[in-house]
């Protein structure tokens, strides 16, 4: 899950290709800068972006509203009363759901409504979902940002542009590395994509 072509990427290679009019010679730099790409995107948005599966434990404080890290939310695989020194316990499917519905709305946070007296302390709740985009239905402006960094960064590896960082500063090519800037466009762009906290 999450992959373009079976690459971490907001497009796909073809489009990206058809779009800048490159043959396959560039097909491993394409690849590189559309992967650098989206990881800067989810970093920059503070979230995953592309769809994967998740689980995630909470600890219930009595509140039937568990709010869930990533967005949007596909699909709630389970939810479980979890303590680490007992077995699980699956919570029935007809006694939670999620708010708003599960699929591809508006990019909102979502949480797990879990109906009174079915948890309480000192368990957690531990949920498996599927949250985020398939490259093929991600918003225009992410995709967008993400063609707009990946020509970005190819621009300035062609052009040897390359800033030299540490070890965080971008991920390795061929002994250099891209700086983890990104043009103000694609800022814009991501503006409204950045995590929000209900």
């Amino acid at each position: 899950m999450g992959t373009a072509g079976s690459f971490h990427s907001l497009i796909s290679l073809a489009d990206f290709k058809e779009i800048l009019g490159i043959d396959d010679r560039d097909d491993a730099l394409s690849r590189y800068c559309l992967v650098t790409a989206t990881y800067s995107i989810e970093q920059y948005c503070r979230r995953r972006l592309l769809i994967s599966k998740l689980t995630e434990i909470h600890e219930y404080s009595d509140d039937p509203f568990v709010p869930l890290k990533q967005y949007p939310v596909r699909k709630i695989l389970e939810a479980q009363k979890y303590r680490p020194w007992k077995p699980v316990e699956d919570i029935d499917p007809e006694l939670f759901h999620c708010i708003p519905q599960c699929g591809v709305g508006e990019d909102i946070p979502f949480c797990l409504e879990i109906r009174p007296g079915v948890v309480s302390s000192p368990f957690s709740v531990r949920v498996r979902y599927v949250a985020g985009y398939k490259p093929t239905d991600a918003p225009a402006d992410l995709a967008s940002a993400c063609l707009e960094l990946a020509v970005w960064n190819m621009a300035r590896f062609r052009g040897k542009k390359v800033g030299v960082a540490g070890g965080s500063g971008g991920q390795r090519m061929n002994g250099e590395f891209l700086e983890a800037k990104m043009p103000e466009r694609a800022k814009e762009l991501l503006e409204p994509y950045q995590r929000r906290i209900i």
